[in-house]
């Protein structure tokens, strides 16, 4: 069965950057799919419960925060501004940059929504990743 499409952006998606706005937009997974999403990309190391494998694009769980370090942020032990610093620094090493360069790449062609299970779009890596989409595509 074909997904229902709304015709109006859902409220949840959030542009990045100037030049980058009609390119990358971040989102919730359980939020409903939209026709200006474009390409779903889930960015997440496990696949979130109740998700159908038709409702993503494509999986990068690479660019998904360690689960280590979501552990100790989800136990209080780790602050955001150390998340943050440890997920900019995993980005670094592969296979993480790789499936960086490959978003990168998808991100030049056609808008992309990054997807991922977390409330609060303020504390979460998508955020993050989506603000580095959009630092390297407005220096391109």
């Amino acid at each position: 069965m074909a997904p229902r499409w709304s015709s109006r952006p859902c409220p949840g998606s959030r542009p990045m950057a100037r030049r980058a706005r009609s390119r990358i937009a971040t989102k919730r997974i359980y939020e409903p799919a939209s026709r200006a999403d474009g390409t779903r990309v889930l960015v997440m190391r496990l696949w979130p419960r109740g998700i159908r494998k038709s409702a993503v694009d494509l999986w990068l769980r690479d660019l998904g925060a360690e689960l280590g370090n979501l552990r100790l942020w989800n136990a209080g032990r780790l602050s955001w501004p150390e998340l943050r610093r440890r997920y900019l620094a995993g980005l670094r090493h592969p296979p993480a940059s790789e499936a960086l360069a490959q978003l990168r790449s998808l991100a030049r062609r056609r808008r992309v929504t990054l997807l991922c299970s977390c409330a609060d779009p303020a504390r979460c890596h998508r955020t993050i990743l989506a603000g580095v989409l959009a630092r390297t595509s407005s220096r391109s």
